[in-house]
């Protein structure tokens, strides 16, 4: 708990692994084997994997990994073990029957003993330091909070909010129960955000991580809530030209489209991965126009001259990329 401890970092953001170029279409990070040591049903709906390997790069509390799954797709999960340990990373997943196909490939094809790759760690939901702490989570959403819970220091001022459907979907409600149970709040359905964000003490790091409604209706009632998104925003906007300056096309963006599906229209074999804003597989330069970026992963120097194309749009009538 010591060395945890000394983890919490007054900057919002602090160096990660070393990313490669990813203009190129390679991935950010460096890819990484590992194996699955243990498959376990934590929760009705979801399962939690060990994933084993030898010097695992190191991690910090809300943390995540690129899991690349035997299909292909790149899905992220938050860690949700110990950052301690270096030979071993652990995810759990919740089966969205009618997601995009990743948790339903999670649970109906990993099993214990298979090998597969990850990229990262990676972490934009840092635990940064603060007078106090509030953390709210649905379902899921439990997993980057639970860390940081473990690392927050002896005396620490905290509260969290934990609701789900029932208690039987909510996964590590023992685990969390453990760390504190006099400052823990669990509601199965609709939760009191206005009771519980009613006092909200000046100079508190408020947390949310879940379902895209919970973190709406959060983040309108405390507009300087940190949220942990693992869903795209929505992509609709205004239509919009967009120029491939040397390949000398120039396509339309419908306003219910992307860029990346104008540009995979022309070029079928253009790189690209997740389609949410996460991997960094299709980011591109941008010469000319401003960018409406809805990623979840550039820096703001990245932003200055590059997008990702799979969710990001322009705020004008026109952008010029070097494709």
């Amino acid at each position: 708990r010591r060395a945890m401890r000394r983890r919490i970092r007054t900057s919002p953001r602090w160096p990660m692994p070393a990313l490669e170029e990813p203009i190129s279409g390679r991935p950010r990070s460096r890819a990484l084997r590992v194996l699955v040591a243990a498959r376990e049903e934590v929760a009705e709906g979801v399962v939690q994997l060990r994933l084993e390997g030898h010097d695992l790069p190191g991690w910090e509390p809300g943390a995540h990994l690129d899991l690349v799954l035997p299909s292909g797709l790149v899905r992220q999960y938050s860690l949700c073990g110990d950052p301690e340990d270096d030979s071993s990373y652990t995810v759990a997943t919740r089966l969205v029957p009618d997601g995009r196909g990743g948790s339903r490939e999670v649970h109906e094809q990993i099993r214990a003993g298979m090998e597969l790759e990850v990229r990262g760690p990676r972490n934009r939901f840092p635990l940064v330091e603060a007078e106090s702490y509030v953390f709210v989570a649905g379902g899921i959403g439990i997993t980057p909070v639970l860390p940081m819970l473990r690392a927050l220091p002896d005396g620490a001022e905290w509260r969290l909010l934990y609701c789900g459907r029932d208690r039987a979907s909510m996964p590590f409600l023992e685990d969390v129960g453990k760390l504190g149970r006099d400052r823990v709040t669990v509601v199965e359905g609709a939760a009191d955000l206005d009771g519980f964000l009613a006092d909200v003490p000046e100079g508190a790091a408020v947390y949310c991580c879940g379902p895209e409604g919970l973190m709406a209706a959060v983040e309108e009632r405390f507009p300087r809530v940190r949220l942990e998104r693992f869903a795209p925003r929505t992509s609709g906007g205004d239509a919009f030209e967009v120029e491939l300056r040397r390949s000398g096309r120039t396509l339309s963006v419908a306003a219910d489209s992307t860029v990346l599906a104008a540009v995979r229209e022309e070029f079928p074999n253009t790189l690209y991965s997740c389609e949410q804003g996460f991997c960094g597989t299709c980011q591109q330069r941008v010469l000319e126009g401003e960018v409406d970026h809805r990623d979840e992963l550039l820096t703001d120097a990245e932003r200055a001259d590059s997008m990702l194309i799979c969710v990001s749009r322009a705020r004008g009538d026109r952008l010029v990329l070097d494709m």
